[in-house]
Order: C-alpha cells, then sequence, then structure tokens
C-alpha cells in the first residue's frame, strides 16, 4: 500500500457488483465448467467486464483508488424498518446462486478490493465512501445506472452508465426525477417504488412528486401543508398516508455514515498479479481470457482442456454512440474475408445475423444472402445468389459475379453459426433459423431483439423492426419498396443490384444488434427476464418445427365443401331476396342499408361520411330481433367468409412438395400472449357453427397415423376461479362438476336436476362474456334478449359470486396506478389507454380484467409446448397446431395412448412449480382419421 493518504487529486471508481454480476449473467448462455458442471455464464462475463475496466482505466485519468461494492446476502437493517422491503423480489436464478461467493474471488484475482458488510446494502458502503472521498478532497465516480444512487451526486460525486457510457451529473439527474440530487429521496418517497416494495404514496408516480415537491421545497413541508392541496383524493392520501411516507423515506435514504472497517487508503489501485490471477481464471476454466491476459502480463498462460467452454465478452457496447453510415458496410465477396468476420465473431462471443431472401414463405423461398454484424455501426453482406440484371457489375448468364457461392459460405458459417457458446441475435429469428435449417445450419443458442421488445413493451407498441429502429434508435430504416417496386413491375430480392442490396441488408444486422444491446440489460431492470427466458425464447425452435412439422389437407375435401357452401349462399340469396322484395347484391354494404332502413324502415339506420348506411355485424345483430333478414344476412357472411377465407384459400397454401399446410407463429401477435397463426391463419377457423366445424374435416392424418386433439378443458374459467379466489367456482372444479350448470343453478336458483339447456346456455354466456366485461347490452346482443334482462344476469351474476367484481376493481385499480397489469407468471401487459375517456375506456378496462386471465392461460400452453418436444422425444409423434387452449398431435395408432398420457401429464402440470393454482388444470383429449373427428 502506498504511504500516500487519500485526499486532494485522488480519484475513487466505486463499481456496483451487483448490476455487474446481473449484467454479466443475462448477456451470456449458459456456460458451465468442463471438469463438474459448475455454472460459470456469470462469472465468465463478470471476469471479462473487469478485465475491460481495467484496460479502460489504465490512462492519463485513472482512478487512484477502486472498489467493487457487493450486497451481503441476508437482510438489511431496512427489514427492521419494513419487514416488507423488498419482500416482491423473487430469488436469484439456481444456476446463479453458486457463482455469488465466486464474482468476489475473481474481484481479489484482479487485485481490486472487495466490499461487502452485513445488515447493510451495497449502496450504504457506496454512499458512506463518496461522502468520504468528497470530504478528503477527491472524486468520486459510482459505476452504476441504479437511481437509487442519484441521490449522492454532486459536489465532486457524479456516476458513469457503463451501457451507455453516459456520465450522469446533477442536470442527468434532473433529467430522470425532475428534481436536483438533494431532493431525489423526498420524490422517491412520495412515489415509492414497486421494485423494493416501498408503499410511497397510493395514485402519486414520479411526475407528480417532482411536482409537488419543487412547488413545496421539501417532503416535510408538503406534508406539513397537504391540507392546501386542492386536489380532494391526492390532500386526503398524503394527510392519511403521512406515516407510510415518512417510512417509505427512511427506507429510501442511503446511510452516508457508515462504521467501516477500512479506509479509503485501502482501495488503491493495484495491477493484478500472474501468479493469483492465472491460476484463478485455469480454475475457473476461461481457456481465452486466461490467455489474453497471460499474454499481456508477459507470463506462460496455464493449461486448460481444449473442451472447456470459452466465454464471450459480457460487455455491451451503447448503440447510441455510434452514427449509422451506409458507405462502411462491407460487402463479402470471397472466404478470405468472410475468415476475418468469422474470426470477429468468435473473439466478441456474438453476432446478430439476417437472412435476405427470395419471399416470405420459408419452405419454399431461396437464400438469396446473409448480413453480420459484431459491433455497432461494424457489419457486412454476403451476397450469395444474386441474378444478373440491373447492375453494371454483372456479367455473364445466371448468377451475378461478385458473391461468394452459396454451399461454401455456409460450410464456412456453419460451425460458429452452431457454436453454444456464440449468441445469434436475430429480430424474428425463427424466420432466419428455419431459412437456415434448410441448408443444413441449425442455429443455436438465439436471442431475439423483437421477442425481447415483447417481454419488455407488450401492450405499449408493435414490435417490427422499423417501428423499434425509429422509436429506441432514432434511426429510420432503408425502405425495402424502392429496391422491390410494387405491383405487377415488383421484383424479388435476388433481382437487386449487389450494390444496393448491401446496405439495405446489412443495416437490419447493424439494427438488430443495437436493439438487442438496449433492450437485453432491461430484461433485467424491469424484471421480465423470467418471461423472456422461460416463455418466450425457449418456445422459438418449438414452433419452427411444429410449422416444419405442417399438417395434411384433403384438397378434394376442400373443394367439395366449397361448392356446398356456393350452393347454400345461393339459397340464402333467394330467401333474402324474397324477404327484401327486389334482387340486389346482398354482398354490398350500400345496397344492403338502403333496402334494410330505406325500404324496410327498420330503426336504427346511421349513414357515415359516404353517405352509406353502417350495416357492420353489430348492427345486425341488434336488427336480428326486428325482422328475419338481417339474421340471414349474418348467416350468407359466415359461408361467404368460410369459402372465400378457408376452403378456397386454404386449398393455394398447400405445399406441392409435402401436401400440407404449413401456418406460421407470431409469438407478438396479441398483447396478452395468444400467438397468432397466418399463411395461413389457422387460430380463428370458426366452431360455434356447423359449417365451421366442419372445415376441420379437410385437416387428415397421414396413413397409418391419427390426429389428436389435446385441449385444456375451461381454462380460464378455473384460472378466474384462482385469482378472484371464488371458493363455489373452486369447489365445483374440485368436484367434476359441469360449471356451466352449477353457475345456473346458482343464479337462477334451479335444481341440476331439472337444469334445461336453454337455461344452461345462458349460464355459459354469461360466464365467459363476464372475463371479457360484457355489457348488458353485449350479453343482450349475444343471447338476443331484451337489454334489461341480459343487464339482470350480470347484476345477479356478480352478487352470487363477489369475488370476481373486487378481483376486477383491483385488476383496473392496479392498471392504472401502474400501467399494466400482469399474468400469474410475470407477463407485464401495458395498458396505456386505461386512463383514457370515452369509448377507449370501456374497452381499456374490459382488456384490461380479462388479460391476466388470458394472458395466464397463454402462458401456461406455452409451458406446455417448451416441454413437450423432450417428453415426447421417445415417442413417434409430432406436435402440428396449436390453437388457442388446444394442441394437434400425428401419431401412429400404435402409439395413441402412450401419446395421449404423455401429453395430458405435460398440459396439466405446465404451471408448476413457478405457480400453484387453486383449481386443477384438467386436459380432454380425442382422436380421429381428421381433426373434427379428434374432438
Amino acid at each position: 500500500m502506498s504511504d500516500t493518504q487519500f485526499g486532494k487529486g485522488c480519484h475513487l471508481h466505486l463499481i456496483d457488483g451487483s448490476a455487474f454480476i446481473f449484467r454479466a449473467y443475462h448477456a451470456l448462455p449458459p456456460l458451465t465448467r468442463k471438469s463438474d458442471g459448475l455454472p460459470i455464464g456469470a462469472v465468465s462475463g463478470f471476469c471479462n467486464m473487469l478485465h475491460k475496466y481495467v484496460e479502460a482505466n489504465s490512462g492519463p485519468d485513472a482512478p487512484t483508488h477502486v472498489a467493487v461494492i457487493f450486497d451481503h446476502s441476508g437482510k438489511s437493517f431496512r427489514n427492521d424498518l419494513y419487514d416488507l422491503y423488498k419482500a416482491n423480489r423473487p430469488p436469484a436464478p439456481e444456476d446463479l446462486r453458486p457463482q455469488f461467493p465466486l464474482t468476489r474471488d475473481a474481484t481479489r484475482a484482479f487485485n481490486i478490493a472487495c466490499k461487502e458488510i452485513e445488515g447493510f446494502e451495497a449502496d450504504d458502503i457506496i454512499a458512506t465512501l463518496a461522502h468520504q472521498a468528497r470530504d478528503a478532497g477527491g472524486r468520486c465516480t459510482i459505476i452504476s445506472s441504479d437511481k437509487d444512487l442519484m441521490q449522492l451526486v454532486g459536489g465532486g460525486v457524479e456516476m458513469l452508465d457503463a451501457m451507455k457510457n453516459k456520465r450522469i451529473d446533477s442536470d442527468g439527474v434532473v433529467e430522470k426525477f425532475g428534481v436536483g440530487p438533494d431532493r431525489v429521496v423526498d420524490v422517491q418517497a412520495l412515489a415509492g417504488d414497486s421494485v423494493d416494495n416501498v408503499p410511497g404514496a397510493p395514485g402519486i408516480g414520479i411526475k407528480t412528486a417532482a411536482l409537488l415537491i419543487n412547488e413545496y421545497g421539501s417532503l416535510e413541508a408538503l406534508l406539513d401543508r397537504a391540507e392546501e392541496i386542492k386536489q380532494p383524493k391526492r390532500r386526503q392520501t398524503l394527510i392519511e398516508k403521512r406515516d407510510q411516507i415518512e417510512l417509505s423515506k427512511q427506507l429510501v435514504q442511503l446511510d452516508c455514515n457508515m462504521d467501516l472497517d477500512f479506509t479509503l487508503d485501502d482501495l488503491e489501485v493495484r495491477d493484478p498479479e500472474a501468479d493469483v490471477l492465472l491460476p484463478f481464471l485455469a480454475d475457473m476454466e476461461l481457456r481465452t481470457l486466461s490467455k489474453r491476459m497471460a499474454d499481456h502480463m508477459g507470463a506462460e498462460a496455464p493449461v486448460i482442456a481444449e473442451a472447456a467452454p470459452s466465454a464471450p465478452s459480457a460487455e455491451i457496447s451503447a448503440p447510441v454512440a455510434v452514427p449509422f453510415d451506409a458507405e462502411k458496410y462491407e460487402c463479402v465477396r470471397d472466404a478470405e474475408a468472410l475468415q476475418g468476420w468469422i474470426a470477429q465473431i468468435r473473439e466478441r462471443g456474438w453476432v446478430a445475423v439476417d437472412t435476405e431472401t427470395t419471399g416470405l414463405d420459408e419452405m419454399v423461398v431461396d437464400l438469396v444472402g446473409i448480413s453480420l454484424c459484431v459491433t455497432a455501426g461494424k457489419a457486412c453482406y454476403i451476397p450469395l445468389t444474386h441474378k444478373v440484371g440491373n447492375d453494371d457489375l454483372f456479367g455473364g448468364d445466371g448468377l451475378a459475379e461478385g458473391q461468394m457461392p452459396l454451399e461454401e459460405a455456409v460450410a464456412l458459417l456453419k460451425p460458429v453459426l452452431e457454436d453454444p457458446a456464440i449468441i445469434k441475435i436475430g429480430q424474428n429469428m425463427k424466420y432466419d433459423a428455419k431459412i437456415l435449417h434448410r441448408y443444413g445450419v441449425q442455429v443455436a443458442p438465439i436471442d431475439d431483439s423483437m421477442l425481447m421488445s415483447y417481454a419488455l413493451h407488450g401492450g405499449e407498441h408493435g414490435h417490427g423492426m422499423d417501428a423499434l429502429s425509429e422509436r429506441y434508435l432514432e434511426h429510420k430504416p432503408i425502405p425495402i419498396k424502392p429496391l422491390l417496386g410494387t405491383g405487377k413491375s415488383a421484383i424479388t430480392f435476388d433481382k437487386v443490384a449487389i450494390e444496393d442490396a448491401v446496405p439495405y441488408a446489412a443495416e437490419d444486422a447493424d439494427i438488430t444488434l443495437r436493439l438487442w444491446q438496449q433492450f437485453k440489460p432491461k430484461l433485467h431492470q424491469r424484471q421480465v427476464t423470467t418471461v423472456y427466458e422461460t416463455l418466450e425464447r425457449p418456445l422459438v425452435p418449438v414452433l419452427a418445427q411444429m410449422e416444419r412439422n405442417g399438417i395434411k389437407v384433403d384438397r378434394d375435401t376442400l373443394s367439395r365443401m366449397s361448392n356446398a357452401f356456393a350452393q347454400k349462399m345461393a339459397g340464402l340469396e333467394a330467401e333474402i331476396h324474397e324477404l327484401a322484395g327486389q334482387d340486389f347484391n346482398v354482398g354490398s354494404p350500400k345496397q344492403l342499408g338502403e333496402i334494410l332502413f330505406d325500404k324496410l324502415e327498420l330503426p336504427g339506420g346511421k349513414k357515415g361520411k359516404t353517405g352509406a348506411y353502417a350495416t357492420g355485424a353489430d348492427i345486425l345483430e341488434d336488427l336480428a330481433t326486428e325482422h328475419a333478414l338481417p339474421a340471414l344476412v349474418l348467416d350468407w357472411r359466415q359461408l361467404s367468409k368460410l369459402k372465400s377465407t378457408y376452403t378456397d384459400a386454404l386449398q393455394d397454401h398447400i405445399n406441392a412438395e409435402t401436401g400440407r399446410v404449413h401456418t406460421s407463429y407470431l409469438q407478438t401477435g396479441a398483447n396478452t400472449g395468444r400467438m397468432a397463426s397466418s399463411d395461413p391463419n389457422l387460430q380463428n377457423i370458426p366452431i360455434r357453427t356447423e359449417e365451421g366445424r366442419r372445415i376441420r374435416e379437410a385437416f387428415v392424418a397421414e396413413e397409418g397415423n391419427v390426429l389428436l386433439a389435446l385441449d385444456y378443458s375451461q381454462i380460464e374459467l378455473r384460472i378466474l376461479a384462482h385469482m378472484a379466489g371464488i371458493d363455489a367456482l373452486k369447489e365445483a372444479f374440485a368436484q367434476g362438476q359441469d360449471i356451466h350448470a352449477m353457475t345456473a343453478s346458482e343464479m337462477f336458483d334451479v335444481p341440476l336436476a331439472e337444469m334445461t339447456p336453454e337455461i344452461r346456455r345462458q349460464a355459459k354466456a354469461i360466464n365467459f362474456g363476464v372475463i371479457y366485461g360484457i355489457s348488458g347490452f353485449g350479453l343482450a346482443r349475444n343471447l338476443r334478449i331484451p337489454r334489461k334482462d341480459a343487464q339482470g344476469f350480470i347484476d345477479r351474476y356478480f352478487e352470487r359470486f363477489p369475488g370476481i367484481r373486487r378481483y376486477m376493481d383491483e385488476t383496473v385499480t392496479f392498471a392504472k396506478e401502474h400501467g399494466y397489469v400482469e399474468t400469474l407468471f410475470g407477463r407485464k401487459i401495458h395498458t396505456p389507454d386505461i386512463a383514457s375517456k370515452g369509448p377507449r375506456a370501456g374497452f381499456a378496462k374490459r382488456a384490461a380484467i380479462n388479460a391476466p386471465i388470458q394472458g395466464t392461460a397463454a402462458d401456461v400452453i406455452r409451458r406446455a409446448m417448451i416441454r413437450m418436444p423432450d417428453a415426447i422425444a421417445h415417442l413417434p409423434a409430432r406436435m402440428l397446431l396449436q390453437v388457442h387452449d388446444e394442441l394437434l398431435f400425428e401419431v401412429p395408432e400404435a402409439a395413441v395412448d402412450e401419446t395421449i398420457a404423455t401429453a395430458k401429464r405435460v398440459m396439466e402440470t405446465a404451471a408448476t412449480p413457478a405457480v400453484q393454482l387453486d383449481v386443477k388444470l384438467v386436459v380432454d383429449a380425442g382422436k380421429g382419421a381428421n381433426w373434427a373427428e379428434a374432438h
């Protein structure tokens, strides 16, 4: 230790150890030590981050003193103040726990001071050291982005957000909190903190808190003068919750005067010592970093088993620091250039990948080129199969000159794209993985910026690359239309000139990497890592395989159905014309409106901006109680849609090679976690009508096989019973009762033995309608009964099951306070319109009420799908489709019973161990030669 005491001119760096650990853990795929299987992913990333820190801080402005500060395991003094402090925080992942002590060992191995104190949090130690450094006349830089530390900024203390390479001074604190550092604790005390379970003042957020503190000067002044607040609810909250608010200030106020068992002088910077650091790296089997440090120190690298995984760097550079410059993108035309990129990928440990193809159907399109990016602003495009045309550089016939042979490029890329130690990053990575799979490349492990956005921002906005780029990178991507054209003159990407393709394609990979760099750390910050890692990322390969499997569709059956629907539509048209007293085009909304409201003079006619009457389904449903014609038109429209959307269109989607239909699933298709399917859409085949159910007859099993349909029984009602705590429903499910008959009996005082189908149908409509927040008006339309009677049913329902109303009210209140609702598995569904006025408000409330229920059901089946491949791997069974609460399998007849037993077990236990439902999940199973028979 130096004899020089810490004082004027000294510069102290305090590193937030927990932030480094979690950042390292979430930036890497799982890594284990070869010798014994010990998880070391976080240790590997942590060591790389320390190495980069040491390298970056060795110049003239290097710190004189440094320490990594950790949280001590166990409770702090704040738990004595408030026993629920941090009670909501989930436990650390199981594979991370054994790595905590190893990160301390790593810090000491790098010869950096490592400090933690029992009963106190790292933030308190940082606060005390920062004050000591300031008081001694030195400077202090806190390397963290933790908002709780912003109260320390000023007077020679600043923060450095290493993720964004952004320094945070007093102005930065004002930008974050709306007040200076000296009033941050006042704002936090009012706003509370859901992450740390600091209660705060209910209904007051950061912005409102800042306005109040700026107006009254301090929290104490505000509370003393609370009677002056004009808004009644806010005034009442500040008066009634004063003790809670003052407690919250105690919880967020950092202790700047701790008794430390060390001094600033003990934190003097020291160089790593080879005989300490290298053995530690060898013990962790970190071969790449060990060699790099040995070379740097001029020492001999320890011998580490070749099979040990080499850990990629955990450092994620700030994407906003590098401007977009298409001229700097590289066109890779030969193996030597590609090998250079592969070397960079292996050094970095990740790569953003994007493919360019001749279309969007992954089952038939051709690969045109591949884009790669390892560093923001540095990307390349590898042209592979561009054709002659529109480029002076092109020559000869067929393929254009100046591009790599496809087979050679794929052969070179295959090892790195399949390397388990290298993360492959994509935007909708499922598409690119399916394309590359057709060329023999099994891309893994993957990360997906689109799915990260969905986990972070579900309900707030869309998740397409262009929209995300403009929103989060403030960059408008190069548009595709000018390259491909539109209409009859449109071309496929293989006809685009290479010189035009390079900036467009490489930019896609560059944008993808930058989005990943922004979203990856936010997953942990916003506590949605578990959602992404357990519900989104592992589902990608499962869906990709299902899409490749496809399902056989009988073209002849579809053709016969189309003919039958056409005949039935003709019959309905004749009846409609007879009721109208004249012929007209039933498919014309304008002509229909004139018949309904001018000729038949039915009530409720409203004209739009075009002068035509509105004739939507809701209007026809209302009119159906007044006249027979609207009901017939609804039937005609339904048949027309079935014919055009399914029996006609499905024939065009049958793959010529497989004879099967291969739908594409979109994980981000709904805010609640429900998936959508497209090309074709198999999620919305109507099943409430006989004609709709018949569509499923065309989906058949291959010869020698049958289709198995496994469907969750009333899963949303079961989840509602659990979430709303409805004992009557729980008991009915536990006893295996007919839930709709039970509801009818409860509501209408009808014994089960005397239940009629009509009464049960009404109860079923109410059961499911209430989940969706149905109104009396909506229920009246569904049941075609007077609105007064329908509202009476709903009122009686809430009287019999008061827990439902309580759940609804609490859910809406939570949504208004937090801006989102949550599923039982932690999925956050944002509700940006919850505070809106008018019709949007009603819709937003209904959506908020339904989202936790529907979202939890969607999460359950996702968990089942993720577990299913391993569970049925020993069986000759293939999972083909997922439609809402149902999974469809194809299996030889001999394996039916075992497949049903296995699949049911997986589905019925899918919620555990994450969630223990009060109501057991039940799955119904059926089999048949076609999908309809399987029900």
